[in-house]
């Protein structure tokens, strides 16, 4: 073909100088085609075809059809060599060399790496689906974006693209916890409809724990996991460094960035995403895909929409796993607040569950040992079975606590407890507390005891009562307290005046 497009030149009247211009051929290489042309009487005439001329051209020069020209990257060898010792990629070596002066296409310099480098291009294998078989997902970095306070915040675009009709669904987030690659998940579904059978993703922590490097299982993140479980789906990471496995959306993600991004001045996140959904549905899913040649919205209403698998009827509650240690204390942290577990696995490595409503905590073999509602950071939950039985008076036991406490076991020991919280400056609760762990030593029925003896002699302290105990001393009748005894006579012997007794002396003295 390149002969034939050289003899078409000849034929037309153009100069060796304008076909070695419009065809980079040297000049010396046109004019030797010029006089085999001449030769062969191909100047004029009817033209041959291709075969006819392949064949004339082994005959008469023996050669091959393609003239063996020298590159036009030839003079750039010796850079072209240095760049790829440095393992720069061939367009970015075009790049270079534009930016010296080359002005040959990217493709010849394609052409003259293999050549030199004695290998040939990447060969890929297109892989297509069946409406409704599988989407694939991805994050993009996009720039900033404004928050609810107006400060401007890294942004991503989540896009989860149906493969087959290449119908995208787009979320602006600022982060990619995992509580985000879960909700974003949730409302794709929710967009779409339905649910693919297989989502195809990169190996990122929101969603991979462990990759497969070896050709083992990738190890899921469990709240992925029963996400997809929920849905019905089946997770498709790619194998690690291979974004070309899922090709299509990552298309999306730069179709996103260089159609509906670019340009845009920073929005608040809200705004964003209202104004992306109507691009999804109007510009974006009503152009010509490059690939396809068909509108992603049109293939996705006529044909993919009712391939997909339909939406579970309960709604799935966002739940999170995460890896925990339980603390000394016996409590572990999730997001910020505290949850207590069995005293047992202190210093031991726990699974914590957390959904909208309830926390659960789980052995390292997913065993479930304790459940709990789920608070704000900062609070506690506590089941007091779970702390250490002798701590438990400590943590567990307030001030209105120890009150029913004490009614429960006589109004004696109410009493000798409601004196006891009169005292001013020390908290007394500490010692109330103590008090009533006597009645798990000596018996509610002898506290109570000691509290009457103690009260009677007006001495309800905590050390009177245990010595009262101690000494078995409650079993005994309390002696009459001192306000019960009869009163003592007043002295009478000085009963007569002053006046009386002294007499003219008292008034001399006066």
């Amino acid at each position: 073909m390149d002969i034939r497009e050289i003899v078409n030149r000849l034929r037309a009247g153009e100069s060796d100088r304008a076909i070695h211009r419009e065809l980079k051929i040297d000049r010396a290489t046109v004019k030797r085609y010029r006089t085999w042309a001449e030769q062969e009487g191909l100047l004029t005439g009817t033209l041959p075809g291709v075969e006819v001329l392949e064949a004339r051209l082994k005959e008469s020069l023996g050669e091959k059809v393609v003239p063996q020209n020298v590159s036009s990257v030839e003079p750039y060898r010796a850079m072209v060599e240095e760049l790829r010792t440095k393992g720069v990629n061939i367009k970015t070596v075009w790049r270079r060399l534009k930016e010296r002066g080359y002005d040959g296409s990217m493709h010849a310099v394609y052409r003259f790496v293999w050549q030199m480098e004695g290998k040939g291009p990447e060969v890929a294998v297109r892989v297509e689906c069946t409406p409704g078989e599988e989407a694939q997902v991805d994050f993009g970095y996009v720039g900033l974006l404004l928050d609810e306070s107006g400060r401007a915040r890294k942004a991503w675009a989540f896009v989860m693209t149906l493969s087959w009709s290449r119908h995208m669904y787009v979320e602006f987030v600022f982060d990619q916890r995992l509580e985000t690659w879960l909700r974003l998940h949730v409302n794709a579904f929710a967009f779409f409809g339905g649910v693919p059978r297989r989502l195809v993703c990169d190996n990122l922590k929101a969603a991979i724990v462990r990759a497969s490097w070896d050709g083992d299982l990738p190890q899921v993140q469990w709240a992925y996991r029963e996400l997809a479980e929920h849905y019905g789906f089946l997770i498709g990471p790619c194998r690690p460094a291979t974004p070309q496995h899922k090709g299509k959306v990552e298309r999306g993600v730069a179709y996103v960035k260089g159609s509906f991004v670019a340009g845009r001045e920073a929005v608040t996140l809200k705004l964003a995403n209202q104004t992306v959904r109507g691009w999804c549905l109007g510009e974006a899913g009503l152009r010509q895909h490059g690939t396809t040649r068909q509108q992603p919205l049109r293939c996705f209403q006529d044909t993919e929409q009712t391939a997909l698998q339909r939406l579970p009827e309960r709604p799935y509650d966002l739940a999170t796993w995460k890896a925990v240690r339980l603390h000394r204390d016996g409590y572990v942290v999730f997001d910020g607040a505290y949850y207590s577990a069995p005293f047992r696995y202190v210093g031991q490595k726990l699974w914590v569950r957390g959904d909208y409503q309830a926390v659960k905590l789980y052995t390292p073999d997913y065993q479930l040992i304790a459940t709990h509602s789920r608070v704000g950071p900062g609070q506690r939950q506590t089941q007091p079975d779970h702390l250490v039985p002798y701590k438990q008076p400590g943590v567990l036991w307030t001030a209105e606590v120890v009150h029913d406490k004490a009614q429960g076991i006589g109004p004696a020991t109410f009493q000798t407890v409601q004196r006891l919280f009169e005292t001013p400056v020390v908290d007394p609760l500490p010692t109330i507390r103590r008090l009533i762990k006597l009645a798990d030593h000596y018996g509610p029925v002898r506290l109570e005891a000691a509290c009457a003896r103690a009260l009677a002699h007006d001495d309800p302290a905590y050390r009177t009562i245990k010595r009262i105990l101690q000494l078995n001393l409650d079993a005994q009748a309390p002696a009459l307290p001192a306000a019960a005894e009869p009163p003592t006579p007043v002295a009478a012997t000085f009963a007569r005046s002053v006046n009386e007794l002294l007499g003219d002396w008292a008034q001399v003295q006066l």
